[in-house]
């Protein structure tokens, strides 16, 4: 696979999903083409709700529609998902509604279009709240299963996803699997966290690093919350010394 944003690689995934599985919408504040689920709202006219710059409105009709049965995604950039924390707070989380809330343009790496655009506190916020796993993937292969799994998991979730593309970091055969993380690079001396867009540079850090004779071994932490604690002690263990790479 070719280097390619998470949120490209989500635009496809739930396009597919979608064929197969009438539950699934989309919910928008009037960035569609951003959140790329433009081209399921002209597949899925039916399917596809833009209610304009109305980021509350937008997630509490998205609790709506999951409390009569539908699954819907609702999409926003990740610093204006949590600028509506409140709403969800109260309409989804407390609640348990089976809302899937996607946040795009996370962190600095969106670059040019600038701090107002960034999403730098959501993880702080969504984390926060009961009943709310936070999934950030690290490039196309896993994006597209964490996809898959979001429609399954039964509650909310929220998933986190770049404007920036990705490299490949996930082995052929990988298998997402919620709450689990993934060692991509085994080391002895120091062990890298990355999450998203980091994990490649924690790739890129372990490669340098051995040739300064240190043994890096890198996790790609996949599930934010919850933690893979069991494979993070036992990581941390073996080298004794932890970093963690977030954006």
């Amino acid at each position: 696979m070719a280097a390619k944003a998470s949120r490209a690689a989500f635009g496809e995934a739930l396009l597919e999903l979608g064929a197969t599985d009438d539950r699934i919408v989309t919910v928008d504040a009037d960035l569609s083409k951003s959140t790329m689920t433009a081209k399921f709202a002209r597949t899925y006219p039916g399917r596809a709700f833009n209610l304009g710059i109305a980021e509350s409105n937008m997630v509490g009709i998205g609790a709506g529609l999951a409390l009569a049965g539908r699954i819907p995604f609702v999409c926003s950039f990740a610093c204006f998902v949590v600028g509506r924390f409140e709403t969800i707070r109260i309409s989804v989380a407390y609640t348990n509604a089976n809302v899937k809330i996607v946040g795009t343009h996370a962190g600095i790496a969106i670059g040019e279009d600038g701090y107002s655009q960034m999403g730098l506190e959501d993880i702080a916020c969504i984390r926060a709240l009961p009943n709310v796993p936070v999934i950030q993937p690290a490039d196309e292969l896993e994006t597209r299963q964490a996809v898959a799994y979001a429609v399954e998991h039964q509650g909310p979730l929220y998933l986190r996803l770049t404007r920036q593309s990705l490299e490949p970091v996930c082995p052929p055969d990988y298998r997402f699997r919620f709450g689990r993380w993934l060692v991509l690079r085994p080391g002895t001396d120091v062990t890298l966290i990355g999450t998203g867009g980091t994990v490649f540079n924690c790739l890129e850090a372990a490669t340098r690093l051995a040739a300064e004779g240190i043994s890096a071994e890198v996790v790609n932490a996949a599930c934010i919350k919850p933690l893979d604690e069991e494979l993070l002690l036992a990581s941390a263990g073996k080298t004794g010394h932890v970093v963690t790479a977030e954006d």
